[in-house]
């Protein structure tokens, strides 16, 4: 059994300096992100022995458990919005339809009431954690459970202190690895930097190598202190077994600019990205937040070179963030920024400067290029259309060769269920005609169930249907929305689609980013979304963008969506904010 020295645990450790960096509180992305790492090692059975091996040790363990103890008798003595924008992929749209409709509503579940014990708010002598075991009635193990609640709910630092001396005390000085993992967590969230330091020795003196998620605790509680090169250290232990993750590389990037050290700072941000990682909005903003106080020109290109990252990835910046580049434009020496919040109208003019906005439409080498990977890597590729034969797939594309281009392609299933109690024929041959009637020429895809005369699906008007539309009916175990990609960008840029499917798992079967983008931005320009709230009313369509949500700039200019903070936006959603910045000329 390997011996293990826990001496180095301070009984009234110092608090950090208060940085806003490190205020975590509830909600915080970090909370979770520590906790699962902590909770993904606690079944490997690795144990730190605290049993001495000589009365100095002996003498240390009595000396933790004597500090816990003083610790209890001190305590003692001291007894969302959501935008009013329709448009189909505006960031809140989803949201807004889930509440609106019923039957998509998650039903609350009632809240789960911790009926087993109490966590403690002080810390407990010896006979008190005894009491507590008594009274637990859970199946998981006492110890493991109550330090993984303390860490859940954030306990005091002293009432940890106070379990981890009443395990080493009845178990022969032995501390599992566990509990001292979840003990560095809370360290770590309180900002204790001595005690941080003593469990890093710890570990450090008994481990040539520790996992990840102690890595990743200890780096993030050795970044604000004079101690942060180790941070450094421990990133490259990391790299010895995998890729570090992005909140690794924030940790370290943060406490480099915190120590102003701007060259190690871009060099991890340029490994992180040559790992095709997505950095955290977080670490960009760094950037800009330390730039304000940088009056060099190397570095402000860099800064522009992150706000191409975003357009290029078609990533947004948060509500902070986008203040953030605000106030770095506007810091700008002799350039004479100014930037303020706006919207862009449905004409693509920003409402701040009165310029336009990249069109939301393709150029025809951008169509030609997307048509090309469609057809490959959706349409003739992937194992998730085996539902559609290779025979049934060339009956339709020499259909569909054999007709002029099509004006509007429909998704007929998906349209004749728009109203759940209404007939799905007459639903459909509504939506048909009003499109007929506008001298559009119309193709509705569909299943051979629906031409079965039945009480849903009306012979007489699915014949209707066939009159003032040209029809595609696969096999009923076809997927249909192959054919509605293949029959839309083979008629042309023109040619819009109805459906209420937002393509999620096509987009995610092109290969690579700059294609995904492209399919996202023709999506946005050709996807049509009825609107009406009654069958049987005049046809009414959901307004299409005209332009391009994506960084963008003019070189005197730029326009950055952003998403606001009480705004939950759907990842197939665009920002309806915009951050406009003009250059006086």
């Amino acid at each position: 059994m390997m011996t293990f020295c826990f001496t180095g645990i301070r009984s009234f450790p110092k608090l950090w300096k208060s940085n806003p960096y490190l205020g975590l509180g509830p909600g915080h992305p970090y909370i979770s992100f520590f906790l699962k790492d902590c909770y993904g090692i606690r079944n490997q059975q690795k144990w730190f022995s605290l049993k001495t091996a000589s009365p100095q040790n002996t003498k240390a363990m009595n000396l933790l458990i004597a500090r816990a103890r003083s610790l209890r008798k001190g305590n003692e003595g001291r007894n969302k919005q959501v935008p009013s924008e329709s448009q189909l992929f505006a960031a809140g749209a989803a949201k807004k339809r889930s509440e609106m409709n019923p039957q998509s509503r998650d039903h609350a579940l009632p809240p789960v009431r911790n009926n087993i014990i109490e966590l403690p708010t002080k810390p407990l002598n010896s006979e008190e954690w005894d009491k507590l075991k008594e009274d637990f009635k859970g199946k998981a193990n006492f110890e493991n459970w109550i330090i993984s609640q303390m860490a859940h709910h954030n306990s005091s630092i002293d009432v940890a202190k106070s379990l981890l001396a009443w395990v080493a005390a009845k178990n022969n000085g032995i501390v599992g690895y566990n509990l001292l993992v979840k003990y560095l967590y809370l360290c770590v969230f309180h900002k204790q930097t001595s005690e941080v330091f003593d469990v890093y020795e710890i570990m450090k003196a008994r481990y040539k190598s520790l996992e990840s998620g102690a890595n990743t605790l200890l780096i993030r509680g050795l970044i604000h202190s004079d101690r942060w090169k180790e941070a450094l250290l421990l990133l490259e232990d990391i790299k010895k077994v995998m890729t570090p993750s992005k909140k690794n590389y924030n940790d370290c990037i943060q406490g480099a600019l915190l120590h102003q050290d701007v060259n190690i700072a871009w060099n991890l941000y340029q490994e992180l990205l040559s790992h095709d990682i997505i950095p955290m909005m977080e670490t960009l903003k760094a950037f800009f937040d330390f730039g304000k106080d940088i009056k060099d020109h190397q570095y402000s290109n860099k800064l522009l070179d992150i706000l191409l990252y975003l357009r290029n990835n078609q990533l947004y910046p948060g509500e902070s963030f986008a203040h953030s580049i605000k106030i770095w434009f506007e810091s700008v020496p002799e350039e004479q920024w100014k930037g303020k919040f706006t919207t862009i109208q449905k004409s693509g003019q920003c409402s701040g400067c009165g310029k336009n906005i990249e069109s939301i439409h393709l150029s025809p080498e951008e169509y030609e290029f997307l048509k090309g990977k469609v057809m490959r890597d959706v349409i003739d590729g992937g194992d998730q259309y085996r539902k559609t034969t290779p025979q049934e797939l060339k009956r339709f594309q020499n259909f569909v060769k054999n007709c002029p281009p099509f004006d509007i392609v429909i998704d007929g299933l998906n349209v004749a269920k728009m109203f759940p109690k209404a007939r799905e024929s007459q639903v459909l041959e509504h939506v048909v005609s009003q499109l007929a009637k506008q001298n559009l020429r119309v193709l509705v895809l569909g299943r051979k169930h629906m031409l079965t005369s039945r009480a849903r699906w009306r012979k007489d008007e699915m014949e209707k249907v066939q009159k003032q539309a040209s029809c595609f009916f696969a096999d009923n175990i076809s997927e249909d929305d192959p054919f509605l990609l293949y029959a839309t960008l083979h008629s042309g840029n023109h040619c819009k689609f109805i459906t209420k499917d937002l393509m999620r798992d096509h987009k995610a079967c092109l290969a690579d980013a700059k294609t995904q983008r492209l399919f996202f931005k023709w999506q946005q320009g050709h996807q049509l979304a009825i609107i009406n709230k009654l069958p049987g009313a005049k046809l009414t369509f959901q307004h299409i963008l005209s332009y391009d949500t994506v960084v963008q700039t003019t070189g005197d200019s730029w326009h950055i969506p952003y998403d606001e903070d009480l705004v939950e936006r759907y990842s197939y959603e665009v920002p309806t904010k915009w951050l406009c910045l003009q250059r006086k000329t």
